[in-house]
């Protein structure tokens, strides 16, 4: 780490958000609207659900950025106005670019609502540059057995976006950006390459260890501005680390957000408000 970064390490503390399930959010909270190009990142669960409380985020609409959702633990069944329906499980990433608009709707599949289980996963929030942000919606999909995963010296990364150790992930980000699902055993470590100048969070899941040689616990975020080209994270030798680990080239461009629309400017997401009470966002067709 070079003397020009600076580490701040924040609480994720737990808040009720879509249908009253609980998360665990680092931002935007405490002051912090954004870490650019991130906009928000949510922990759901971890949480066991008894057969029939399973609980998710019904129809709701975007506008402007990319959500990413990607379950550890738990099914979750998903669809949206522009007809694109499907499931995530354990394991699984959907990368959305909701582009110009899309109603969506995040709601437990019928086995967890039948038997219940446990649920864990993130969703996190991506800007797009202005000229992405009313482009078409796009989805990408992938089953965890398709992500690139790292084994070795202590360590397992699962590469959900970028690159580590070799390891490519398929998805194709709109800016570049780096995701990864990071266990470390104790004492272990791993450094991984970023693009120069991203800014990066290390959410902990769990354990103790150290980000960049800052300390790290769970349920905090630690938060890194204008990184180097590389970042390391390190177990305590005592035990174990677990890590989302996030980074991004910011855009730096004026953000105009409410709810689920994220702009570049009043006008723009007063139009987005208009577009959507007037129904050009569409709706879910649904079987009768």
């Amino acid at each position: 780490m070079n003397s020009k970064q600076k580490i701040s390490v924040v609480p994720a503390p737990q808040v009720v958000e879509g249908g009253g399930f609980v998360v665990r959010r680092p931002f935007p909270a405490h002051g912090i609207s954004y870490v650019d190009p991130f906009l928000l990142i949510d922990e759901m669960g971890p949480v066991e659900y008894a057969p029939g409380k399973a609980i998710g985020a019904p129809d709701h609409p975007h506008r402007g950025f990319e959500t990413v959702t990607y379950i550890i633990d738990g099914q979750m069944e998903h669809e949206d106005s522009h007809g694109h329906r499907g499931s995530i499980r354990s394991g699984d990433v959907q990368w959305m670019t909701a582009g110009a608009g899309v109603i969506h709707s995040e709601m437990p599949s019928q086995e967890m609502l039948d038997r219940g289980g446990r649920m864990h996963g993130f969703q996190i929030w991506i800007n797009l540059p202005r000229e992405k942000k009313m482009s078409q919606p796009r989805y990408q999909e992938y089953n965890g057995g398709d992500l690139p995963l790292v084994e070795d010296d202590g360590r397992w990364i699962r590469v959900i976006a970028g690159e580590a150790y070799g390891r490519k992930s398929p998805i194709e980000t709109t800016v570049p950006a780096t995701m990864l699902h990071v266990k470390l055993g104790p004492g272990a470590e791993a450094t991984v390459p970023v693009a120069a100048g991203s800014n990066v969070i290390a959410h902990a899941i769990s354990g103790a260890g150290s980000f960049e040689e800052t300390a790290l616990t769970e349920h905090n975020a630690a938060i890194l501005q204008n990184s180097a080209d590389a970042v390391t994270l390190r177990a305590d030798d005592a035990g174990g680390l677990e890590v989302l680990l996030l980074a991004g080239l910011p855009l730096g461009e004026p953000v105009a957000r409410y709810g689920p629309f994220v702009m570049n400017t009043m006008n723009e997401l007063e139009r987005a408000f208009e577009d959507y009470r007037s129904g050009n966002f569409g709706e879910i067709a649904r079987a009768n």
